[in-house]
């Protein structure tokens, strides 16, 4: 096959599969929640990118990516509020691409609503949703607007924290965890709650109840990846007894989660500064569920390079 020039002269840039499968992702979210940085990076890698298409264009956007599977092979879809109904235009996207065989990534952007309302003040940007109210009640109009498509996303990212460099990992992490029905794509996040809840979390664990390696001075630099900081919390019973009952809790949920449809769960584990214990927990969780093989674990410290 020949080699397309744009792989010498763009880095990021892939070439399309060469099997003929086609990778369709489906970017939406809340304004001011990154969609725009994520569409760039989708770009930047050799995507079509599709932005701010009318939802009654939508069903023949769905016509043109299946009947060129060459030219479309690698495509970004961008769908917010400004398509209308939302809803109605992500349904009729997604049943559309699934009706001709092509099963979508979906990707939901979010942010904590103080920083979008700091995003709007600094960019000048007008909300798509504003007309007499103010930002802060047009944020929470398309929050509940959105919540059906948020509930159908595949993943679910809070940007309020994420450099771009950390936003594209995010991404890319998670691109090929689109799962067979009988699999459950997990993400575990680590975080300090003095910095705020995750907000795309599943399932929130507090660890706080264990003794905190910051109060041990020779330890207190030292994160939750390294040995003297995992001895510490490990060798605490309390420890133990927990991952063993939680353990057991997700044998008993996450098939229910499968049987019940769901293909994305994210579990959130906080202590106070999101850089000791919550760190060790979620590593231990991690290597315990690639052992149970329920799915792919993708594993995110907020708080480390805080």
């Amino acid at each position: 096959m020949a080699r397309d020039p744009r792989a010498d002269d763009e880095p990021g840039w892939a070439a399309p599969p060469e099997d003929g499968t086609q990778e369709i992702v489906v970017i939406t979210g809340l304004s001011g929640g990154g969609k725009t940085a994520a569409a760039k990076l989708f770009e930047d890698l050799g995507y079509v990118v599709v932005d701010n298409l009318p939802g009654e264009l939508l069903r023949d956007l769905a016509d043109l990516v299946a009947g060129d599977r060459t030219r479309f092979a690698r495509t970004a879809i961008v769908i917010d509020v400004r398509a209308g109904d939302v809803p109605l235009a992500f349904g009729t996207m997604r049943g559309a691409l699934e009706g001709r065989g092509i099963r979508p990534v979906i990707f939901f952007l979010e942010a904590r609503d103080d920083v979008l309302i700091r995003r709007f003040s600094e960019t000048r940007h007008r909300h798509p949703l504003a007309a007499e109210q103010g930002i802060a009640a047009s944020i929470a109009m398309e929050r509940e607007l959105l919540e059906p498509v948020r509930a159908e996303a595949d993943v679910v990212v809070d940007t309020s924290d994420l450099s771009l460099r950390e936003l594209r990992e995010r991404l890319f992490a998670r691109l090929g965890d689109v799962q067979r029905s009988d699999r459950l794509s997990i993400q575990l996040i680590s975080f300090g709650f003095k910095h705020g809840v995750p907000l795309e979390a599943d399932l929130v664990l507090d660890v706080r109840f264990m003794h905190n390696p910051f109060y041990i001075e020779a330890l207190r630099a030292q994160s939750g990846l390294t040995r003297p900081v995992r001895e510490y919390v490990l060798g605490q019973p309390i420890a133990g007894e927990f991952l063993t009952r939680f353990e057991d809790m997700l044998d008993l949920l996450v098939p229910a989660y499968v049987e019940e449809g769901k293909n994305r769960l994210t579990i959130a584990v906080g202590c106070t500064g999101g850089f000791h214990r919550s760190i060790v927990m979620v590593e231990e969780l991690a290597a315990w569920l690639r052992e149970r093989d329920f799915g792919p674990v993708a594993v995110f410290h907020r708080e480390l390079e805080r």
